[in-house]
Order: C-alpha cells, then structure tokens, then sequence
C-alpha cells in the first residue's frame, strides 16, 4: 500500500465497501464497574465529564503523521489548524454523493475482543455515516457504523464516536487476523466536510447490553409499559420533561407515578425543557438547565445526573454547558442499528435507535449479544408512528429475556462501565 504524507496521494476513482464500522483495541483495563460507584446526585456535576473521561483505552493512531494512510476515495490532507489532540488532524471532504474513505494496514491482529472509536468533527452533519470498517487477511470485512449525526452547525465541535457492529462481508470476517482498517465518510449530500483524529483501541465488555429509553413521560410508561417491565424482571428508562410534569401537557405521568416505577427499579432521567436548546442564548440555557437539574434533585429523581436533549438538538456550546449539570447522555439518533461500544463512547454524545419496528429492535439484541455492544432503543407513546405497538413491545422484552448474553441496563450501569474501562 502506497505511503503518503502531509496531503493524501491515492486514486480518487475506487470505489469503497458499502460497509459501517469497525472495532480494534489492544487494552488491558480493569474493565470492573462494581468498583466504580454512581456519581452523587447534585445540581452540579463534580466534573467535566467529557474532559475527564476523553480519550480512553489505548492509542491506536494519532494522526500526527499520514504516511501509514492511503487515500481510497474523495480528498485528505493534514490539518494544522483543527485538531482534537496533538498538532493535526485528518481533513477529509468529498463531493456530489461521493463518499471519502482512508485506509491502514498493520501486521495481522487478533480484534475479537476489541472495539475502536475516533474523535470527530463535521459542519456537515445530516448528510453523512460514519464508517470504521475492519479487513481480514481473508479478504472479509466487518462494518461498524455511526448511521446519523444530529450534532448541530452552528457551534461546530469534537466528539468521539465508537460505533457499533452494523454488517459483514458474505464471507464472515476472520477477527483474529485483522489487516487493514478503513475509515468511510458516507456521502449523501453535495458535498462532506470531516475530521477524525485520536484514533483509539477499546476492551469489550463480557457481555452486551440494552437500554429501553423512552422519551416524554407519557402515561403509556406507566401502564401498560410499566408491568410489562416488572413481568419480564426488565428495567427501563425514562426521560421527563420538567413543566410536562407539573401539568404543562396533558397524558404526562405524575411525579408520584414517576417515583413509583423509580422504587419498581426503572431510571426516570431529564429530558430538558423540551426545547430547541441550540436556540437558547447562553444565560437561557445556563437557567433552564440549572432549573431541570434543581427540580431532579428536589424530587429526589436517582437518574438526574444524566440528559437526553430535546429533538436530539445540541452543538459544541450546549455540550461545554450542559456539563455542568450532567455526566452522560445524547444522542445521535438513527432508525437503523445504531450501537455503540461500551468503553469508548463520548459522555455526552451517545448513539441511539428508534424503536418503531420490531425486527430492528431484535436486530439491535442480537448485535449487541454477538458483539458486546450497547444499544439504546427510543420508544414514545404506543399509538406513535416512532413506538412500536404493545403487543410488540411486549415480544421484544420476551425476546431480551430469552437472549443469552445481554441485559438490559440504565446510565448508571453504562456509565460506571464507561469509567471503570478507561
């Protein structure tokens, strides 16, 4: 494979898999969350958890050097004005639906029990996937794939993405005898603006998990949500907007209602104002998410400490505020399989999937128990075009129980993993 150096060199005609993502990682943390307790809940956040906890695992590559990377498709080049860490990063942009792929090879590597993620910046957000795709010595690979991005333009930041299984070659990739490593800029737009740096090794977890997050408060949670959950001895999340709450919306549950599938053993988590948090001016945002956190507190509400913005909308400034008050949360959302790995993901920037569809959400299990990964399912209101029904809700918690290899989880118990595994 041909060296470059400072700007990419390559044949911009070739074509890339239409894989999406990839895992790799080297790491011999102590992976234990039994030893690593939930963050006290206060108004404000003891630290800055995206600065204390933004670069674990192990370095895979850091950039500062391009002559190991060929350039496969689209542009590339070194950029010494934006970098996550150290003096560059990788700039790569394409063109008209084309996509920008990169690729590495190494002496051959047992990846089978470890994940990869990189730090990512793009201003171009809603047309892009992004790709780290692992390639076997076979021929085969494995695609692991962060399928949408919602991080906002109009404050343009970092943020580590450690993306999930999402498909394989016909010929079943070979894990321990890993070659090469690919990373795709999937274009649907006129044009793709990314850079990725920081480029990092995980451990997997002994198992994978689920998160059921549902989204708003409404009643359906409560029943007929709520004895499903404690039939099936499966937990949940939920995301509550504050003045929803307080009977700003009709259908909302009650903050007794909510304290009570709190006791059953579900997480009751912030949801914000529901507002477009981007919109807020500094101070409003400052005020509103002091307020949501004030109230968590005061409602004695055990999963405060973490955030699902409203609409998936944030950008760079909501995320260096929203810190203040909050340790983990996101998302970017997709309807497709949309994992993450559990050591390696951004705090406050986690992969989401929407659970409108069973098979999907089935599809979701089965990866995260084959690969162990973590996958969050958001769900709303039954009769929502967003939520799967009842009847299949209710296949779907069966379906987790019979499932060997995963269980289902809240933010405590990804977050302690995420800290325990840095």
């Amino acid at each position: 494979m041909e060296q470059v150096d400072s700007a990419l060199s390559g044949n911009g005609n070739d074509s890339a898999s239409n894989g999406d993502d990839g895992a790799t990682n080297t790491s011999d943390t102590d992976t234990d969350s039994d030893d690593v307790d939930a963050p006290e809940l206060a108004v404000e956040t003891e630290y800055n958890s995206r600065e204390e906890f933004g670069q674990p695992g192990d370095q895979l590559n850091d950039f500062e050097s391009l002559d190991e990377w060929e350039l496969v498709q689209g542009s590339g080049e070194a950029d010494t004005e934006v970098a996550f860490d150290g003096s560059q990063s990788l700039r790569l942009t394409a063109q008209d639906e084309g996509n920008a792929v990169v690729a590495t090879e190494f002496e051959s590597t047992d990846m089978s029990d470890l994940d990869v993620s990189m730090a990512v910046r793009t201003t171009t957000p809603t047309d892009i996937a992004l790709e780290i795709q692992l390639r076997d010595i076979y021929g085969g690979h494995a695609s692991y794939s962060l399928r949408e991005i919602t991080y906002g333009t109009d404050n343009v930041g970092w943020f580590r993405t450690c993306p999930g299984f999402f498909s394989e070659s016909t010929t079943p990739v070979e894990q321990d005898a890993i070659e090469e490593l690919r990373i795709i800029v999937h274009n649907t737009g006129a044009e793709a603006e990314v850079w990725v740096d920081d480029l990092r090794t995980h451990e997997k977890p002994d198992q994978g998990y689920v998160i059921l997050n549902w989204d708003d408060g409404y009643q359906d949670f409560y029943d007929p949500a709520g004895p499903l959950h404690d039939d099936h001895n499966i937990t949940a999340v939920m995301s509550v907007v504050r003045q929803w709450v307080r009977g700003q919306r009709e259908g909302i549950m009650t903050i007794d209602q909510l304290q009570e599938r709190q006791d059953a053993g579900d997480q009751i988590v912030a949801h914000g104002s529901h507002t477009q948090l981007t919109e807020l001016s500094d101070s409003e945002l400052e005020d509103t998410l002091n307020t949501d956190k004030n109230w968590a507190v005061n409602a004695e509400l055990e999963g405060g400490n973490y955030l699902v913005f409203p609409h998936n909308d944030f950008d760079a400034r909501v995320l260096e505020i929203a810190t203040n008050y909050y340790y983990a949360g996101g998302f970017n959302q997709s309807g497709s399989p949309n994992l993450t790995g559990v050591h390696g993901f951004d705090p406050m920037v986690l992969p989401r999937t929407i659970g409108y569809d069973l098979d999907t959400a089935k599809t979701c299990v089965d990866i995260a128990a084959e690969h162990r990964q973590c996958t969050i399912l958001n769900f709303h209101q039954f009769e929502l075009d967003n939520t799967m029904g009842v009847d299949d809700y209710r296949e779907l918690l069966q379906y987790i129980a019979d499932t060997d290899g995963v269980e289902t989880i809240d933010f405590d118990d990804l977050w302690s993993m995420r800290r325990a595994g840095h």
